[in-house]
Order: structure tokens, then sequence, then C-alpha cells
């Protein structure tokens, strides 16, 4: 098993990260700030207006460290990574499902059944850890409606229809996300999803967890062999990491939710780290981008028993793992794709 590797997250403005030998160092102003061996990296987040020496690039390239540039509120511009490993065969077979419909849905189907149920979870737990917080007949009525639709997965359906139940499920849940809300109600609240750019405090955390989340899943996938641009539930469309928006379906709920409910609940974050930009969009300061970063980071790093695999493995080898069982299960190894169902 693959063990779990540190993310260097760079947040520092005007910062410049460079090779010394097989370290990589960051400095501000021509003073080091930081050093960390390559190896013990799976991956660099530069945020803002942080620069790196092609030496590094190459380097990483060399080590399949990505190296992924945001903007300094988390938007997505670009990712630069080496050579993609694995086989071939196993590419050529992915892009053989993706461009068929009957068998994109197999997959697809695995991917929403697995959303739906950890979304599901999300509310019962929520209902059980504040019983005496949460609206429990809205909550409870959102359970209900998406049990109905695993149901309705259970039955092979069509690529299209499966599309149209993960977005009735998407919309019941978030319709409810506001009632999980149970602190900081003034500052902390969800009416709807939105995300360019994000309206409010939420959402904005939202977004930038979910920023991160995609460098991981790219990454896992990268990793395994497999094409992140080309998905089974998302459609290909030019710059758009299809199959790894795909896996972070499975993993949102789980990753991502449920840190952003236990950040304001537990006001760990507070409504007075974020503002409105001249845009209208809600963005996060430094300090409360940081505190968000290192509870991701310990949050990857809590131990779980994988569903299928039966492994104890780190929170953060998740994405990996899926990755591992998509590309065994093209390669024929496994009759159907096991999606990651969080109990």
């Amino acid at each position: 098993m693959r063990h779990l590797l540190n993310t260097l997250y760079v947040t520092t403005q005007q910062s410049y990260l460079a090779r010394e030998g097989e370290t990589v160092v960051m400095r501000v102003g021509g003073e080091t700030r930081f050093r960390v061996p390559v190896h013990n990296l799976g991956g660099i987040v530069c945020f803002g207006l942080v620069s790196c020496s092609p030496q590094l690039m190459r380097l990483c390239a060399e080590r399949q460290v990505a190296v992924s540039f945001l903007s300094e509120y988390g938007r997505f511009w670009a990712r630069v990574e080496g050579r993609l490993p694995g086989n071939v065969l196993l590419r050529r077979e992915q892009y053989r499902r993706a461009d068929h419909e009957q068998k994109s849905a197999e997959i697809a189907r695995q991917v929403v059944l697995a959303k739906i149920a950890n979304c599901r979870t999300v509310l019962l737990r929520a209902m059980r850890d504040h019983p005496e917080r949460v609206n429990a007949t809205e909550v409870q009525n959102a359970a209900d409606r998406m049990g109905f639709l695993l149901n309705s997965l259970r039955e092979k359906v069509l690529l299209d229809e499966i599309r149209g139940i993960e977005g009735e499920a998407a919309h019941r849940y978030f319709n409810v996300f506001d009632h999980l809300i149970t602190s900081q109600k003034e500052d902390f609240f969800f009416k709807s999803r939105s995300r360019r750019p994000p309206m409010d405090n939420m959402n904005s955390l939202l977004s930038f967890l979910y920023t991160i989340l995609a460098h991981d899943a790219a990454s896992a996938l990268v990793s395994v062999g497999l094409d992140p641009a080309v998905g089974f539930l998302h459609a290909d469309r030019p710059g758009r990491p299809g199959l790894a928006l795909d896996l972070m379906e499975e993993l949102r709920p789980f990753l991502v939710d449920r840190l952003a409910l236990s950040l304001v609940n537990r006001q760990q974050v507070k409504g007075g780290g974020f503002v409105k930009s001249e845009s209208g969009g809600i963005i996060m300061s430094d300090e409360v981008r940081k505190e968000v970063l290192t509870a991701y980071q310990k949050r990857k790093q809590e131990e779980i028993t994988h569903p299928f695999t039966g492994e104890k493995i780190a929170v953060g080898l998740t994405a990996f793992v899926q990755a591992m069982l998509l590309a065994r299960h093209l390669r024929g190894d496994l009759d159907a794709y096991p999606p990651f169902i969080w109990k």
C-alpha cells in the first residue's frame, strides 16, 4: 500500500520555490523560510503570487510530484506534472469505456450511488449528533427521498437518467444543508450552492476545500496511470478534469462537507475571516485559509477501515485506493467498480 505523503501548501505571497539538490526550498525576499526533501511530498499547491524555478519543476516532474497553481482564494489556474505513468493499454481502455454510453453508465451509476449514500449519511449523522438543533422533519424527509433515489439505481439505467438522479439528490441534499449548520448562524448560512464566485461564507469554504480535493483526486488518478480529464459521469469538456470530478463525487460528503461543518460548528473558523471582493464574491483571509488547510491535513492523517479492501488506511489515501480500484476494474481484474461508501 502506498504511504501517505504530505502536500505542501504555499500561501505566502511573493514567495519563490527553488531546488537545492533533492530539496524544495521556499524563499521570501531572498531569505530561506522553509525546506523539505522532495521524497516527503505528494504534491505542491501554490496560492496567488508564488513562483517556481524551472529546475524545481523538473525535479517535481521526475518524482511525480504535481505542482498546482491556484488564485490566492482557491480558484484553479494550472497544473504542472511529469510523464503520465502506467500502461497505455489501461488508458486506451478508459477512453473506449468513456466513448461507450452503456459502459460509462455502469461506472457512473456506482459513483452516483456512493455519492447519494454518503450524502445521506451526512444528514443522518447530523440528526444523531445534534437532535435538538436540527430540523429533524425536513432533514429526515430529504434522507428518505435520497433513500428512494438509491433504490432506483439498483437497476441498470441510462446515463442521462443517472445524471438526472444525481441532480435531484444534490438538490435535496443542499436544500437542507443549512439545517446542519448549528453555530454562528448569522455569519454562516446556506441558501443554495454558488460557485464562481461563491456568494456567502459557507459556499466560499466549501469551494476552497473542493478545489483542494480536486488536486488530490487528479494526483491519485495520474499515479495509477489514468487520465484525469476523461470521465464517465462528467462529459468531456476542454480544461475540465472529468474523471477527477467523478472521483470527487463519492468523496466530497466524507472528506469535505463534514469537515466544513465541523470547522463552523466548533467555531474553528469565524465569520470575520471572510470578506466580500469587488466582484461580489466572498473570499477567505490568509489566517482562515491556513486554519482550513491545517484542519484538512489533520483530517487526511486520520485512519479508517476501507469498506471494500478491509485494510486500515489514512483518510488521505482514500482517493488513491479508489483510483487503484477503478484501474483494476478497467483492466478486468474486478467485475465492477467498487465505490467508496462511508458508514
